[in-house]
């Protein structure tokens, strides 16, 4: 493979010729070598008119193919005691003692050890090289091993260069919403719709990981427009839970879902907030210190009341603690209005929720 490629570029599966192509238009005597070894993502380059910096900011000005680009500063073989040796230089010039760093391998091709071991050996022998400690959520600095095959390709980089999901000022909703329970009307008429309009409502609450969602009729109605409905409902629950499950970090809550008529719902939860949204309402954003007192600043179930091809009854208002409205002059269909008004409230509420939450450690799961 050589040794002499010295900036690794992350692409689009599919783009490695075309990120080739671009990078020797810059520098037309550079050798690129796109899915080296038949691993698909990768192109490898060995500059030539430039330096590995100034090519490697060129290709970043330039070339927006280009996912990552990682000038390497050290290339060994692929034996995490080898890259321990390799890099000892290295780490005491780039990582000094009173940072934090974290090792991130990815690992390409037959080994006899796991990306995990290389972390965990690479890792020490940093820790003892530099007196640095690890952070492996926000590290100050980066080391990156990309082996491909025979060959690890080593940069320590600064920890800004991972885009994170998450950052210390940003907090999770997940508390947020999980004291909201989404009292959904439900949408009946030609059973392929209720059926249909279930499915998307059902994985919107899921997607939100809601307290609970209540399918909540009013007065006597077709029994089996509201079974298909609920049918809907169930499977669009399961098919956003199946996806959580695969792709969080954490075990997802699923959604329960329970039964109730509105009238006796609000008469029973008289207690908690209720909150309707319907385009009679107050624009949310003109009652946001209401809603700070009203959601934030109470322990109590915050009850919000949606409507279908009708709207909540009007006297229903009379016992809201608020009507919204999120969207002045545009009626929202039923399948989105529930998603709508919780992100309108996240959002409205979020820079207090996240002052809130400053004032204890932040110990949610990521």
């Amino acid at each position: 493979m050589g040794k002499d490629y010295s900036i690794l570029i992350k692409t689009s599966i599919g783009f490695e010729r075309i990120v080739s192509s671009r990078i020797r238009e810059i520098d037309d005597c550079a050798e690129t070598w796109p899915s080296p070894l038949g691993f698909k993502g990768l192109v490898l380059v060995k500059p030539c008119k430039y330096d590995r910096d100034t090519l490697a900011k060129l290709i970043e000005e330039q070339v927006i193919e280009a996912d990552k680009i990682i000038p390497i500063d050290v290339v060994t073989l692929a034996d995490p005691n080898k890259i321990c040796s390799e890099i000892k230089d290295l780490a005491i010039n780039k990582i000094s003692r009173n940072e934090t760093f974290a090792v991130r391998t990815t690992r390409r091709g037959k080994h006899g050890f796991t990306s995990i071991d290389v972390n965990v050996v690479v890792g020490e022998c940093i820790r003892r090289y530099t007196g640095a400690s690890v952070n492996l959520r926000y590290p100050d600095k980066i080391v990156l091993v990309e082996i491909i095959q025979d060959h690890a390709y080593i940069a320590i980089l600064p920890g800004s260069f991972e885009h994170h999901k998450y950052s210390p000022e940003k907090k999770e909703l997940r508390s947020f919403f999980r004291k909201i329970a989404v009292v959904q009307m439900p949408y009946l008429g030609p059973l392929d719709s209720a059926l249909v309009m279930g499915k998307r409502i059902g994985r919107e609450v899921q997607n939100f990981e809601v307290r609970e969602l209540v399918i909540a009729p009013v007065g006597i109605i077709d029994a089996y427009q509201l079974e298909y409905f609920i049918r809907g409902v169930r499977e669009g629950i399961e098919s956003r839970y199946n996806i959580q499950l695969r792709s969080y970090p954490y075990k997802p809550r699923k959604t329960p879902v329970y039964l109730m008529d509105l009238h006796q719902l609000v008469r029973d939860r008289s207690n908690d907030v209720i909150i309707v949204f319907e385009p009679e309402g107050k624009y949310i954003v003109d009652v946001k210190e209401e809603l700070k007192k009203l959601i934030l600043h109470k322990k109590k179930r915050v009850n919000l009341l949606f409507g279908s091809r009708e709207g909540i009854p009007v006297g229903i208002y009379r016992y809201a603690d608020l009507v919204l409205d999120i969207a002045p002059g545009i009626t929202l269909s039923t399948d989105y209005a529930a998603a709508a008004g919780l992100i309108a409230l996240a959002t409205v509420l979020y820079d207090e929720y996240r002052s809130i939450n400053n004032e204890s450690p932040n110990t949610s799961s990521r």
